[in-house]
């Protein structure tokens, strides 16, 4: 049972859908589409489905914070709205994603733990509510104050902590995706050092190939059943106009077998409105992923 701590206060305005239903929402195609919900400006909000709607995609990844925050998937009450929104809009719950370890670092921060507890017991609720709706990964961020990239004793605390709830992960089916600066080889360590299925690389395009990994090369050796989910991303331009050459990475997953969620983070060149960034950036992906 998920125990609050204290009440909070819901918008009206998110208790209904506005989207229409799209025609593939009861079919989840091969690489599904989506984008976070704080790249198109709606961070855990619920009005994000509007927003993705309007855009067409498939899918939303959605913040989880701190107890309290608004729209708080910790309240049932919070839940209900959501499963909702999904079910005016077909856009599907693809993940949920903690950027907020990266002020308040999991390897540091002693109450960060506790909030991976909390998602897990979330994502084990939803699953037992609405399990058509629920999603079963949580990515874990390690950006910021977070970062563990080179600091190997940042990464064995890391491992001690998560090793204290990932047998409640295991047990709820629920996949805690690391999403940091590390290389294939160190994400490798500590999987291993968990040693647990339940651990698993979100792997960022952008992110990977800005500290020089090849990452067509790691996302092979790391292979399907270690990658939960992939967040396609350019740093300075749109989705197949930057650095990251998307067809080739599509060729890279394909070898690997991964035909799951592509999440579009970023990719808003300056002077350009999100919504007008991301229809563009997802018919790429459908172009390059599913032709």
């Amino acid at each position: 049972m998920i125990t609050r701590r204290n009440s909070i206060q819901l918008l009206a305005a998110a208790a209904a859908g506005s989207a229409t239903r799209p025609s593939w929402a009861d079919e989840k195609p091969k690489f599904p589409i989506g984008a976070c919900d704080w790249s198109i400006k709606k961070q855990q909000d619920i009005s994000a489905f509007d927003v993705a709607g309007e855009i067409g995609l498939e899918g939303l990844q959605v913040s989880f914070s701190t107890p309290d925050s608004e729209f708080d998937l910790r309240d049932a009450k919070v839940r209900e709205q959501y499963y909702r929104k999904v079910d005016a809009t077909g856009i599907q719950l693809a993940s949920l994603g903690m950027g907020i370890l990266n002020k308040m670092p999991l390897a540091t921060h002693p109450e960060s733990i506790d909030w991976v507890d909390d998602v897990i017991a979330v994502i084990a609720a939803m699953s037992k509510e609405q399990p058509d709706k629920a999603p079963n990964i949580c990515l874990l961020a390690f950006f910021g104050k977070g970062d563990i990239n080179g600091k190997p004793e940042l990464m064995d605390a890391v491992i001690r902590k998560l090793k204290t709830v990932v047998k409640k992960a295991e047990d709820a089916g629920v996949v805690l995706g690391i999403e940091s600066l590390l290389s294939a080889d160190d994400h490798l360590k500590i999987i291993d050092g968990v040693g647990s299925k339940a651990i698993q690389v979100y792997y960022d395009s952008a992110n990977s190939l800005k500290m020089e990994y090849d990452i067509y090369e790691e996302v092979v050796q790391l292979g399907a059943d270690r990658i939960c989910q992939i967040h396609c991303k350019e740093n300075k331009g749109l989705v197949g106009e930057g650095d990251v050459d998307f067809v080739k990475f599509q060729q890279s997953l394909t070898k690997t077998g991964y035909k799951d969620w592509l999440i579009i983070e970023g990719s808003t060149p300056k002077g350009t409105g999100v919504v007008e960034a991301y229809q563009k950036n997802f018919a790429t992906l459908n172009e390059i992923f599913r032709k």
